[in-house]
């Protein structure tokens, strides 16, 4: 166990859980030179000790320990409401794990590997909003956040964050499935800035949209007579959001020569028109958003490392519309009333089976899917309560029930050696559900009626009893 040199002119006290000696002296040193006071444990039980000794305002927690699980030690945090926010450091294999610790509590996490703005960035933001009590279930936010609807603990995660980085001038990667609200999201982050930059433009670029020939054209403008069809000049996106936000949809669809352009203008702020030798300066906040997995782009070579690490400054990743279970409902009366008031129709919300359904629903289409499905049913009927009838295809089929057939056969001897440990006994069960619905664990958690955080928990914890038994056996 290390501690570094106390600042008696500091009351802030920073807790480094890192079992690599290398990176725990890299990022004390980051650390330090905001002159607080850095504890450093490399085991889990280390932590512990330090964390009920010290109180530290933040803790910033490998996932991977010697001894245990930093989600563990989130759930210890959590459990006795302690005053310290958690920021998760992860490696890329893990990030799902470190989303699950956002919805556990956690105020943030950091991809490794990690420099010192990023680390800084996410510990100073830690201390501004440190919660009285960490778990995200105390978070009080609005029914109707920025266009987002829900109240769900993977949004309420999303909503910190956008909170977070709508002030600062980093760069900000949305990912998402397609449909989950990433133009949403990023408009968000521009109407929160505390600063002149909400009231300026928020221009969007969907990479995806434009032919590769004319994205240049697109993003920086060009001068008559550059090419073939260039009667005036022409203004890009980079000149119309000066002042203002930049957002560029579906970026890993851009071409990789114009990428080394982008690059250079995320660098320096300057472009050049195509067709023009004068260079151009323009101040926008940059936000960009993909519906792949970008390092998978990076390692098959359809987007450049430099210009990834460049842009991936502040990641947000919103949860696709079947981890919101408890949002579905709320989201469906809401363009329910919006379709309804436009067609002139008065519909009386939703029968009992019809939300049945919508919630049982895998939706891969997320919230775009949902929001179809609901202009269907107000264009063709004429009102009154919706009922499961009025579904269009897939969802106008009843929800498959598991019939069971053991009750006919002879129940076997029950001994002293069936009796299987409760613990197994709630995995079989809850992975019997997660199979009959098809992976479907939000699904899953509503016929078991526990919450899908729930299953997420208890999955994580049977890891550490059945890697604890292997340990046993050898």
């Amino acid at each position: 166990m290390v501690f570094s040199k106390m600042n008696k002119e500091s009351n802030i006290n920073i807790l480094l859980v890192e079992d690599s000696p290398t990176l725990a002296h890299l990022y004390k040193a980051y650390l330090e030179k905001e002159n607080w006071n850095v504890l450093y444990a490399e085991t889990g039980k280390q932590a512990l000790e330090l964390l009920f000794q010290h109180l530290p305002q933040v803790m910033i927690l490998d996932l991977k320990l010697p001894d245990m699980t930093g989600v563990e030690i989130l759930h210890r945090v959590i459990k006795d409401k302690l005053s310290c926010a958690v920021v998760v450091v992860t490696g890329h294999g893990t990030v799902h794990t470190a989303v699950e610790a956002m919805r556990e509590g956690a105020f943030d996490f950091i991809e490794k590997p990690c420099n010192a703005d990023r680390l800084l960035y996410t510990v100073r933001n830690a201390l501004k909003n440190r919660p009285k009590e960490s778990s995200a279930e105390t978070v009080e936010v609005p029914n109707d956040y920025s266009g987002f609807v829900g109240t769900s603990v993977p949004m309420k995660a999303v909503y910190r964050i956008i909170d977070q980085v709508a002030s600062s001038r980093a760069t900000v990667f949305i990912t998402g499935e397609s449909g989950s609200g990433k133009e949403l999201c990023a408009e968000a982050i521009h109407r929160h800035c505390k600063s002149s930059r909400n009231d300026k433009p928020f221009v969007t670029l969907n990479c995806a949209a434009i032919p590769k020939d004319l994205l240049e054209s697109e993003l920086f403008g060009h001068v008559k007579g550059a090419f073939t069809g260039a009667y005036i000049d022409r203004l890009g996106v980079a000149s119309r959001a000066d002042g203002g936000t930049l957002f560029l949809d579906e970026i890993c669809e851009m071409d990789l020569n114009i990428q080394s352009k982008l690059l250079r203008f995320v660098q320096t702020g300057t472009f050049q028109k195509v067709g023009g030798g004068k260079i151009e300066s323009v101040d926008v906040r940059l936000i960009c958003a993909t519906n792949r997995d970008p390092l998978k782009e990076v390692e098959s070579g359809h987007f450049r490392e430099d210009l990834y690490y460049r842009l991936h400054v502040i990641p947000i990743i919103l949860p696709p519309l079947r981890e919101r279970y408890e949002d579905i409902i709320p989201i469906a009366k809401g363009f329910l009333a919006t379709f309804a008031s436009e067609e002139g129709k008065d519909f009386a919300g939703f029968a009992p089976e019809t939300e049945e359904r919508l919630r049982f629903y895998h939706w891969p289409g997320n919230v775009r899917q949902l929001q179809n499905v609901i202009r269907n049913i107000v264009v063709l009927n004429q009102g009154g309560v919706v009922g499961p009838e009025m579904l269009p295809p897939p969802l106008n089929s009843p929800i498959p029930v598991a019939l069971a057939t053991e009750s006919s056969r002879a129940k076997p001897q029950q001994t002293i050696q069936t009796i299987k440990p409760l613990w197994l006994v709630e995995k079989e069960t809850i992975e019997q559900a997660i199979d009959i619905c098809e992976g479907n664990i939000p699904k899953a958690a509503a016929l078991l009626q526990v919450s899908p955080s729930t299953i997420y928990r208890k999955r994580q914890s049977w890891q550490g009893v059945e890697s604890q038994e292997m340990d046993s056996e050898k």
